[in-house]
């Protein structure tokens, strides 16, 4: 003897609010599998270690005091010698007109001779 299936809905519904689950009865694709999982950001940000005060958060911190950085006054020192070479970062162009005038190419010399 089959059961009707209102009365097994009846069950499944029943069921679902005793074990704390979802009722799905069309089976539909819900997400509740990954929504069941406990959350990964606690355990990802405390995989890293705490962030350390930079020389940039002291100057932020106390703008009347002087603060040196040497990385910074390397990195700078070395732009300084690197555009001197020429191998410095190109300049910005300032208008539209400037971008489409130096962003074409050449077109390459013909070498046929017409002879």
């Amino acid at each position: 003897m089959a059961v009707a299936r209102s009365r097994m809905l009846e069950l499944w519904k029943t069921q679902c609010q005793i074990f704390s689950t979802t009722f799905n009865p069309e089976n539909q694709r819900l997400g509740n599998k990954i929504l069941r999982q406990r959350l990964k950001g606690p355990s990802v940000a405390a995989y890293y270690p705490p962030r350390v005060a930079t020389v940039k958060d002291l100057r932020k911190a106390y703008p009347d005091r002087i603060t040196w950085d040497d990385a910074e006054e390397e990195r700078l020192e070395n732009v300084e010698i690197a555009k001197s070479r020429g191998k410095g970062a190109p300049k910005k162009k300032r208008t539209a007109a400037e971008s489409r005038k130096f962003g074409k190419k050449k077109p390459a010399p013909s070498t046929a001779s017409t002879a």
